[in-house]
């Protein structure tokens, strides 16, 4: 019989985590089963210090950027003694199952975890750069692409107004899908990204001849690119094209924040019901995620050691698109 759960978020906030808080604490609470969430992430887990979460402790939550639970990146958690401190706050709260919503190093550390308790653990991928194997969008992601191409679109009113060529950095240090999607929907003129190699020989030759055809050129930037983001390219272009008028914009934290989207809230939900049901009928140690519309489990360890691979037909259809 499950009758209490523990839910946390981990790691880097996403657009979204509240929706999924929201849906694992309502489909707790519809079949009897109690819930606590756990503050700061696995920081919360080795202290103890957790709400009491009832039906008022998630409404008018779902709309919201960010996370009610807060989170960490926990160095404690990655010792000995954390794990073994985390494992007595679960023994102590007599806790049936924990629902850990968050990316790759989360879903590690409820691998370790798994190992030193006997309750089921169920992740649900919070992460906005959707790396993670086993779902077709992790929460967040949607929300972050779209503040990208909002940016992207102002960007290009400034460009086309100055005949500017602008470099965009967005986040992506191991993964660029931010990068790319967002510059297939915003029309841009570049990508680089730390997945596919590229000449910077053959992209200073293309900018040259965008002056004839352009009146605007955005290059976007995933920040782990191999050339070393964007300003380490912006400075390679102006040394080869100083007669060009550049620019560097680097997005940040922007991309983090902000109102989930309307795909973001229902997925989101959908990830956080499924968890719940999950526990209840005895799964554990996967991720549960959304493939081809349908609900899927992946065991962590396939999760979080098997990267997504860009598909290269997007590179093809940037250059074609933007030519």
């Amino acid at each position: 019989m499950i009758k209490k759960i523990g839910v946390l978020t981990s790691g880097g906030d996403s657009p979204g985590m509240n929706a999924c808080i929201r849906a694992v604490v309502r489909t707790a609470l519809y079949h009897n089963i109690e819930v606590i969430g756990f503050l700061r992430g696995y920081e919360g887990l080795i202290d103890n210090t957790y709400l009491e979460l009832k039906p008022e402790s998630v409404s008018g939550i779902i709309h919201k950027g960010g996370t009610i639970l807060k989170t960490a990146r926990s160095e404690r958690f990655r010792t000995d003694n954390g794990i073994e401190q985390a494992a007595k706050t679960i023994t102590k709260n007599n806790l049936n199952g924990l629902v850990v919503i968050g990316g790759d190093g989360s879903f590690k550390g409820a691998s370790v975890l798994s190992k030193h308790v006997g309750l089921p653990i169920i992740g649900c991928a919070g992460t906005i750069d959707n790396d993670l194997v086993g779902t077709d969008f992790t929460i967040g992601y949607d929300t972050a692409i779209n503040t990208v191409i909002e940016a992207l679109d102002k960007i290009r009113d400034t460009a086309e107004s100055h005949d500017r060529i602008f470099v965009v950095e967005v986040m992506g240090r191991d993964a660029g899908l931010i990068a790319l999607r967002s510059a297939i929907a915003s029309g841009a003129e570049a990508l680089l990204v730390p997945e596919l190699r590229h000449d910077m020989e053959n992209l200073v030759s293309k900018i040259k001849n965008w002056r004839s055809t352009k009146s605007s050129k955005i290059i976007v930037v995933a920040e782990g690119d191999q050339s070393g983001g964007a300003f380490k390219v912006a400075e390679i272009i102006k040394k080869q094209c100083p007669e060009f008028d550049l620019r560097v914009s680097v997005l940040g934290h922007i991309q983090r924040g902000g109102n989930p989207t309307c795909m973001e809230r229902v997925n989101a939900s959908i990830v956080g019901f499924n968890a719940v049901k999950a526990i209840m009928v005895g799964r554990k140690n996967e991720m549960v995620g959304i493939i081809d519309k349908k609900v899927h489990f992946t065991s962590f360890e396939k999760a979080i050691k098997h990267h997504k691979k860009l598909n290269p037909d997007f590179e093809e259809i940037i250059e074609i698109l933007s030519s």
